[in-house]
């Protein structure tokens, strides 16, 4: 059974979105997705700075399986990516929830509410 956190949103691309107390968005990939792919060997972040639209692919995943699209839940501006996840790439594998991969100046907070809730995401991976 996979893990899925209530206080977070997910995409249907299996990215998950936890809005901060500054306002911005800090973005991940799921428990199910790092299982999928299985060890993961390679991260590769966004630039800070740089602005992307929502399910725009935004960095890149690889494992020994795949390489995956990680795609933005919401626009904004990249403020932040976590470089320990560029450096250990396998931290992700260890904890995908605690282990976020960039944080994101929203323009458009509306856009989570089109994301799913931890019961829907759940349904939509058979969990």
């Amino acid at each position: 059974m996979a893990n899925i956190p209530d206080n977070l949103k997910y995409t249907e691309s299996d990215e998950w979105a936890r809005l901060e107390a500054d306002g911005t968005v800090t973005v991940g990939i799921t428990d199910f997705a790092q299982e999928s792919l299985g060890d993961i060997v390679f991260v590769e972040l966004p630039d800070t700075g740089r602005t992307v639209a929502a399910d725009e692919a935004s960095a890149v995943i690889e494992s020994v399986k795949a390489a995956a699209d990680v795609h933005s839940p919401v626009s904004g501006e990249i403020l932040e990516t976590n470089t320990e996840v560029s450096g250990s790439p396998d931290l992700v594998n260890t904890d995908a929830y605690g282990n976020w991969l960039y944080r994101v100046k929203p323009s458009n907070t509306a856009e989570l509410d089109k994301l799913l809730s931890a019961e829907q995401y759940a349904k939509k991976i058979g969990g």
